[in-house]
């Protein structure tokens, strides 16, 4: 019994161990090595296929085995060379056939189908229109053959007609308010000459400026520039309006006229021209040229420079700063890609504040004409509103400064300057009545006895 008794715990300590044994799994271990080393198996063709080197990319969904292969890059074409090929490319124009008249019969419309196709055919062949050839040749420098139907107008161009017309009128109101009596032949000479000398000025201020007018949209396509004309042609053309004109009126009208003719073309193209790139005086010193003008037509009638030679030119000294300053304010960006040094660039407030001056000069020098005897007491009275209209757009754009209010004073300095001449002229003192005072220009009361008497 002892001896059983000391056993009894050894045995039951090994039961309780194979029971946890069984408890826990650990006898399915075997069967669980010999279902991974089945499943290693069934998996190593699958191993096989993403080793093998033939494929880059595979994947296996669903059982069906799908290749994936990157796109090959695209090479890189010049430029040119595909502006070379859209240049060979060619566009075929085809003519449609009108359709055959119903009421034909039917070998009839089926002969006359086929030689319309045959026509239509050839004109086809004909009508090939090589659209790379017109571009290219659009792109290539083309050497510009001069017409002599095209001569008129390309000198018109570079004598500035439209500026020119306008120096002309003014010296043509020089003339009419001169106190003396009116002679058709001096008038004449001295339009002629003076528009002469206007055309021979602006010719060689665009001869001198073909690489600045080259940069702005407004002066790209004068003729120098697109090369229309040779500058030799240019020169040649200034040298023969400019000698003849000052001839005319140096001459045919009076030494004093000529010198004011010859003075002025100095002025405009070995003064202002050059200081339009270095200083904005050149402003001042264009006012100056414009003002001569009709100082040419008083000097041209009267043959001195009195009082009404010099009010008249400061009426258009004061009237072309509201119109030039109005002006360049709406061409600052062309103006700055050319060079030019104008007030609208460096200086915009003064550019503002000077075209407001000048404005309100107007009423001042209206004011004078008639205490110096030129014209009526009327003459103040009836050109206020139009002055005090200009220094009205002066003020808006002194105080706006916007593109709007420039371009109302530009447009109506335009009209303000014909419609100021005419309302003087009207309001003119009558010769006869200076006549019987004996305050003509030059002459004593026996001089203007004389002149009435036929």
């Amino acid at each position: 019994m002892s001896a059983a008794r000391r056993c009894c715990p050894p045995r039951a300590l090994a039961g309780l161990f194979v029971w946890h044994l069984r408890s826990t799994g650990i006898l399915k271990i075997p069967c669980q090595f010999v279902h991974l080393y089945r499943v290693a198996n069934s998996r190593l063709i699958t191993f096989q296929y993403f080793n093998s080197p033939k494929r880059m990319y595979v994947t296996q969904c669903n059982r069906d085995l799908s290749q994936r292969a990157k796109p090959k890059s695209d090479s890189i074409v010049s430029p040119f060379h595909e502006l070379q090929q859209l240049d060979q490319d060619k566009k075929v124009v085809q003519k449609i056939s009108p359709v055959s008249p119903v009421h034909q019969s039917g070998s009839e419309t089926a002969s006359r189908s086929e030689l319309r196709e045959m026509k239509s055919a050839a004109e086809a062949e004909d009508s090939v229109v090589p659209v790379g050839t017109e571009c290219r040749e659009d792109r290539q420098w083309k050497e510009m053959k001069l017409q002599l139907d095209d001569l008129p107008g390309i000198l018109a161009r570079l004598s500035k007609i439209k500026l020119t017309a306008l120096v002309v009128s003014t010296t043509s109101a020089g003339f009419a308010m001169a106190p003396v009596p009116f002679e058709l032949t001096c008038f004449l000479l001295a339009s002629l000459g003076t528009g002469l000398a206007s055309c021979a000025a602006n010719s060689i201020n665009q001869f001198f400026e073909v690489p600045f007018d080259s940069n702005m949209n407004r002066t790209k396509n004068r003729p120098l520039v697109r090369g229309q004309i040779s500058p030799l042609l240019a020169v040649c053309f200034a040298a023969s309006c400019g000698i003849p004109g000052i001839a005319l009126l140096t001459l045919g009208v009076n030494p004093l006229t000529g010198a004011l003719g010859a003075f002025n073309i100095f002025l405009y193209t070995c003064c202002y021209t050059p200081l339009k790139r270095m200083s904005i005086t050149n402003t001042w010193v264009g006012a100056v040229v414009g003002a001569i003008p009709p100082m040419m037509g008083w000097t041209a009638a009267t043959g001195s420079l009195d009082a009404g030679a010099l009010l008249l030119g400061g009426i258009l000294y004061s009237w072309q700063f509201p119109h030039f300053n109005a002006l360049s304010w709406s061409l600052r960006e062309d103006y700055s890609r050319g060079g030019y040094c104008m007030m609208s660039v460096t200086h915009p407030g003064l550019c503002r504040r000077v075209a407001l001056r000048h404005c309100l000069a107007l009423i001042g020098l209206s004011a004078v004409a008639p205490v110096l005897d030129i014209t009526t007491w009327t003459f103040p009275i009836i050109s206020l509103p139009i002055n005090l209209y200009i220094s009205y757009l002066g003020f808006r754009f002194y105080r706006d400064a916007d593109r709007s209010s420039s371009r109302k004073l530009f447009f109506c300095s335009l009209w303000h300057l014909p419609m100021l001449l005419l309302v003087m002229f009207t309001c003119k003192k009558s010769v006869l009545g200076k006549e019987d005072k004996g305050h003509l220009p030059g002459g004593s009361h026996e001089t203007a006895t004389e002149i009435r008497l036929p």
